[in-house]
């Protein structure tokens, strides 16, 4: 779906009129188009005292090919970067901003107190004013519930505030996000980086990730343009909206694709399959017969190594006017169905070791919504789901996440009445909705074999969205 005020306000005389009547003016988003570089822009890296990172970001940064520059506080980053290859140097003068750059990554593990949070300040002020347009802000830290002392559970806790302020603070579309590292699991950083710092998170701002040890072992060579080549993946609900994209970017990142809806859907189902060449089965995942049926699809294909649980449904009433049908069908599907599937798929071994489940949740999930109480009940549970699950799976090498869409232009936003529309656009710090393929590629990011460190998050994709946590 078009939306038209954001093509208005970026021409040259929508702008102008814009700027001249006070009205917001959105920044177009930039979203990743294959064989475009990972990030067009140097990265300002900063650090607090002690920082614990800093060599494997080295490493990470040498992979990827960034150009990097140091803020002052940083002295030991030429030493680490130089003999890596990496051409480096000092950003800015004692009382002078240094150039543009794309991204800021800062290393906040060192912080044990709150008394060093000057070193947060220093480089936050220096730097917020030299962010091009559409960059990144990565803010790297410890577990706070792994801490082991108050105090620094509590400085690497009062992170999340600064990363959330500072991403309504920048605006300019530019995300930024908070990445929890636990003590040893430094070398599944590399995944997250590339995601964050590249144009496939365009619509996720303000997140807070937790990185762990790996659940499975790490792949040892990968293709970082085709990272799930030769993974079999299911995704419901494919044939339209979310879904659909969701199929499309795992075509693209190299995985062989399921496509699974309704019978009622075969048509887009089938086309959406034969334009990936991936397979349509048709199947109403509610049925009590479902989680066989997929056990038995399964078992045909060799079994599975990422399942996406995006199939979902909305049968909007207050509840003091919800028939009882209305509420059973909403939860059956969207929650109740996933855990079925869920426990038949790892119980008889078709989701194959190193295995990954996906979910898709909802920020009604989070805020709950007027005229929602079924719907945010069952998003809600998507995410009790991934969060108690992840352990357990953790005990068979499969790890279990979630995204949860905020406003995105599919055909359902479309029928939203037209102030609700513009205000679901416009009520985050993006100023715009999302697109299918942003829901896309944080499944595609959490479903790629670097991603084994991750498991139990809940990633909003919506921008910022102003309701909600």
């Amino acid at each position: 779906m078009t939306d038209s005020y954001l093509g208005f306000t970026s021409s040259p005389l929508g702008s102008r009129i814009a700027a001249m009547l006070g009205l917001p003016q959105p920044v177009p988003l930039e979203r990743y188009q294959p064989g475009q570089p990972l990030i067009r822009g140097s990265v300002l890296v900063g650090a607090g005292p002690n920082p614990q990172l800093l060599g494997a970001l080295a490493h990470v940064f040498k992979s990827i090919g960034v150009q990097t520059v140091a803020h002052r506080d940083v002295p030991q980053w030429m030493g680490l970067a130089n003999p890596l290859g990496m051409m480096t140097g000092r950003w800015g003068t004692d009382d002078q901003p240094g150039e543009k750059v794309k991204a800021l990554v800062f290393d906040a593990t060192g912080l044990t107190d709150s008394n060093q949070s000057d070193a947060i300040y220093n480089f936050f002020h220096d730097a917020a004013r030299s962010i091009l347009s559409c960059g990144r802000v990565v803010v790297l830290g410890r577990p706070p519930e792994a801490c082991v002392s108050p105090r620094q559970a509590t400085v690497q806790r009062a992170l999340e505030g600064l990363t959330r302020a500072l991403a309504k603070e920048l605006k300019r579309a530019i995300a930024v996000q908070l990445v929890y590292v636990a003590e040893g699991a430094e070398d599944q950083l590399e995944g997250a980086l590339r995601f964050f710092l590249s144009p496939r998170s365009a619509y996720v701002s303000a997140q807070v990730v937790r990185i762990g040890l790996p659940i499975s072992p790490a792949t040892q060579t990968m293709d970082w343009s085709q990272p799930l080549a030769g993974k079999k993946v299911l995704v419901t609900g494919a044939s339209r909206g979310i879904g659909a994209s969701i199929a499309e970017v795992m075509a693209r990142d190299g995985a062989q694709v399921i496509c699974l809806d309704v019978p009622q859907a075969q048509a887009g189902l089938d086309e959406i399959a034969q334009r990936l060449g991936a397979k349509a089965l048709a199947l109403d995942i509610g049925a009590p017969e479902a989680p066989q049926a997929l056990v038995n699809a399964a078992l045909a294909d060799g079994g599975w190594d990422v399942v996406v649980h995006n199939a979902g449904i909305t049968r909007d009433k207050t509840i003091a006017n919800m028939k009882d049908h209305l509420w059973q069908a909403v939860v059956n599907v969207n929650l109740s169905t996933q855990e079925r599937i869920n426990d038949a798929l790892v119980e008889s071994g078709v989701l194959k070791a190193g295995g990954r489940i996906v979910c898709v949740s909802s920020i009604s999930g989070i805020a709950g919504n007027l005229g929602q109480t079924n719907y945010a009940f069952s998003k809600a549970g998507v995410i009790g789901m991934v969060q108690s699950m992840a352990p357990v799976l953790a005990q068979k090498g499969i790890t279990i996440n979630a995204v949860a869409p905020g406003f995105i232009e599919t055909q359902m936003t479309a029928a939203v009445p037209f102030a609700i529309r513009e205000a679901g656009r416009r009520m985050n710090s993006m100023g715009q909705g999302g697109q299918p393929v942003d829901v896309a590629e944080t499944i595609a990011w959490f479903a790629s074999p670097a991603s084994a460190g991750l498991t139990g998050n809940v990633v909003r994709v919506c921008g910022q969205s102003l309701l909600g946590a």
